[in-house]
């Protein structure tokens, strides 16, 4: 070939590299640019999530703070939800209930407090916590009465913290009353009998295994143990008694305290409630003010579920170990 046919033909080359580093610097920059583009709307959706949370819990405190202070300057009637087992962990715990009402009685504004009850009752130790709290704040501020709405049910332990208050108010239809004590297991002997399974337990003290359900029932070890309940119902119906004094009904219905429970109807002529009424119209017409705040303690759902799911496991597994201590419920 001659060397003018090869000097085009380089320049030609030349020309097409050229063109295709142009062509890749150019796609380069496009997606360069498109990579900025992306972080910067990156940026700006993560501000905005951030501003609608912030925002969010703005309002969600706010709300908080209108929840406790309605009104401005007014009083209003505190109601705290006791709803559920009466247990340690649970919503109804001796721990929430109590600093609800240590809010409550601390409030400048509370005029009355109203515990609205919805529980079939629970821990002896729990109820008992709570119903010695509310002896001591009575005392401690006695221009604030304290008055238990029963709902669907007070019954039990529920019941045993409703004879603190000032005044028992329920539904003719509610349930009312089950003063008495509970424990339950399963005996599961004779099973492994069949089964041709042998128990071994090593205890150091003679009844140390006592309530083991796979072990037979010894007279004196029955005999205690109901010893146990007996001594936490007469706790139970002291503290009653001393709740409710002349108007519990006892002596012409010593059933009372057999474990039965009773609509709203039978237990006011009973002497187990004072009248019959909701939250509302204990505040309206008893208190004086009609006005709600809740004081409640309140769970993130997080927290409940995680609770339920435990709660849940373990009394499964206690039921299936065939034991389940003092209930009052």
């Amino acid at each position: 070939m001659t060397d003018e046919w090869k000097a085009p033909a380089k320049a030609s080359a030349d020309n097409g590299d050229e063109k295709s580093w142009k062509l890749l610097e150019k796609t380069l920059m496009a997606s360069i640019e498109e990579q900025r583009r992306a972080r910067r709307w990156g940026v700006f959706f993560k501000a905005l999530v951030f501003i609608y949370l912030f925002a969010g819990l703005t309002l969600f405190f706010q709300a908080i703070d209108m929840k406790k202070n309605p009104g401005g300057g007014s009083a209003y009637t505190a109601v705290i939800d006791i709803e559920g087992m009466i247990a340690d962990k649970e919503a109804a715990s001796a721990d929430n209930v109590i600093g609800s009402l240590r809010a409550a009685f601390e409030d400048s504004k509370v005029k009355g407090v109203v515990l609205r009850i919805n529980s079939p009752g629970g821990s002896p130790v729990q109820a008992g916590y709570v119903y010695d709290e509310i002896v001591r704040l009575r005392a401690a501020h006695p221009d604030i009465k304290v008055y238990a709405v029963i709902s669907d049910l007070g019954a039990s332990g529920a019941y045993y913290i409703a004879s603190a208050a000032d005044q028992i108010y329920a539904d003719k239809a509610s349930l009312v009353g089950s003063i008495g004590v509970t424990a339950a297991g399963y005996g599961f002997v004779e099973t492994l009998d069949k089964l041709g399974v042998e128990r071994r337990v090593y205890t150091a003290g003679e009844h140390k295994s006592f309530l083991d359900p796979f072990q037979p029932q010894k007279p004196e070890e029955t005999a205690f143990w109901q010893g146990v309940l007996d001594t936490t119902h007469k706790q139970f119906i002291v503290s009653v008694k001393k709740g409710r004094g002349d108007r519990l009904k006892d002596k012409e219905h010593p059933e009372l305290f057999s474990g039965l429970v009773w609509s709203g109807e039978q237990a006011l002529s009973l002497g187990l409630i004072d009248g019959l009424g909701s939250a509302s119209s204990v505040a309206r017409d008893v208190i004086g003010e009609k006005e709600l705040v809740d004081f409640t303690v309140e769970e993130s759902p997080i927290d409940r579920l995680s609770k339920k799911l435990g709660a849940s496991i373990a009394e499964h597994l206690a039921m299936w170990m065939g034991f389940r201590g003092p209930s009052l419920r």
